[in-house]
């Protein structure tokens, strides 16, 4: 049975621990660099491709008390806020998938997987920070800044700017997209009943756009607002953002996007990064998961469900190849490449979506997603199939 070390303590490192041990491989150990993990003020989607995953390892019960389960998705136009285009969620969405489409608290979803990590015996080591890994002839190695550890198998797991990546695959730093997104949570109790939809709402406008939605059972309004600009900032999930620059990105907006900003006590901003694709992303018995080797735009939602897929895959695969764990990492990427480079593309080209000018191309854009939502409601549906239908328990069980 291959000794695993898992690079990184966050959703995706996590959940790689959780899958494996699932498996039936329990020699793991994940290395953290942070002492105290932090409950970032972040909200994520979870769409059933990823739910799914979770519900496997167990989690629907402790994941029911922290979730908000949405009615549906809105795309409404930036100032007047007419809806161009809705596709129904919660009980419609599940019965066609088979699994729940969740908003949660970013800090929420850690704090249980943490729980779970522990409470099921894998070893959590903190303060642990990676400044390279390899692999030698006494097999994969990483290098900590407390000492050298040694497993059959390194997953790197430590984000876009993975140290496991840059010194392994000699990846080049990150790319700036020319995207800067803000980001903050309101407490519902601060506005009206019913001011805020129980929906995710995509408000589109020229070059921005703002997203909010519901997290915490309803307890708290997450918000993101993505704008195109020349502003370089610091990738950083963490990094405060002035509030009146805020308000001046999203000046002349509908009335609930600028009232939600209002109602923010504290805005964060951050650049967003990619790379460039990785001619490989496993080499002997190392290998990269989530972020580290498939970074991709939020404007799918699916930056952390991709990672959920990562682990589940890259578990089975070990399994598979107990006796022969660099096999299992080959398999683990011949599978898992193609279906992340089209969600990175996907992500992309609806990010062009949301952005497009006024005139002529915002307003055909808006017909064909009009037309598909009020005459072609089961087409329209049908187009998220590949993405929300996947899965990949199914597929290894």
């Amino acid at each position: 049975m291959p000794s695993i070390g898992v690079v990184g303590g966050g959703i995706g490192g996590l959940t790689a621990a959780l899958a494996c041990l699932h498996a039936g491989l329990d020699d793991i150990t994940v290395y953290e660099q942070v002492t105290e993990p932090e409950a970032l003020g972040a909200g994520i989607q979870l769409s059933p491709n990823a739910t799914r995953v979770l519900i496997a390892l167990g989690l629907r019960g402790a994941l029911a008390q922290a979730v908000f389960q949405p009615e549906g998705v809105h795309l409404r136009t930036w100032r007047t806020g007419y809806l161009v285009a809705s596709r129904p969620l919660g009980a419609i969405s599940e019965a066609r998938y088979g699994a729940p489409y969740w908003h949660v608290h970013r800090g929420d979803l850690h704090a249980l997987l943490l729980d779970a990590a522990r409470a099921r015996g894998i070893r959590i080591e903190t303060g642990c920070r990676c400044v390279s890994a390899g692999e030698d002839e006494r097999g994969p190695y990483v290098e900590l800044e407390s000492g050298t550890a040694r497993h059959d198998v390194i997953v790197g797991a430590d984000g876009i700017r993975s140290m496991v990546r840059s010194t392994v695959f000699q990846s080049g730093a990150p790319r700036f997209t020319g995207h800067v997104a803000w980001r903050g949570m309101v407490p519902a109790a601060k506005l009206p009943a019913g001011f805020v939809l129980p929906a995710a709402t995509v408000w589109l406008g020229p070059g921005r756009h703002f997203v909010h939605y519901y997290v915490r059972g309803g307890e708290l309004i997450n918000f993101v607002g993505v704008v195109e600009t020349d502003r370089w900032t610091e990738e950083s999930w963490s990094r405060p953002g002035d509030p009146a620059a805020l308000a001046r990105d999203f000046a002349g907006w509908n009335p609930v996007v600028t009232r939600l900003i209002e109602a923010a006590d504290e805005v964060f901003e951050w650049a967003l990064y990619d790379h460039e694709p990785l001619p490989s992303w496993s080499r002997g018995g190392i290998t990269l998961l989530g972020d580290a080797c498939h970074p991709m735009l939020p404007y799918l939602a699916q930056g952390a469900a991709m990672a959920i897929e990562d682990a589940w895959v890259l578990s089975r695969m070990l399994e598979r190849w107990e006796d022969l764990p660099a096999e299992g990492l080959a398999e683990y990427e011949r599978y898992r490449r193609p279906r992340t480079a089209r969600v990175q593309r996907e992500s992309r080209r609806q990010g062009q979506e949301f952005h497009l000018p006024e005139g002529w191309p915002a307003l055909r854009r808006n017909f064909v997603l009009a037309l598909g939502s009020r005459l072609l409601p089961e087409i329209a549906m049908g187009q998220y199939d590949w993405l929300h239908g996947y899965d990949c328990v199914r597929g290894f069980d």
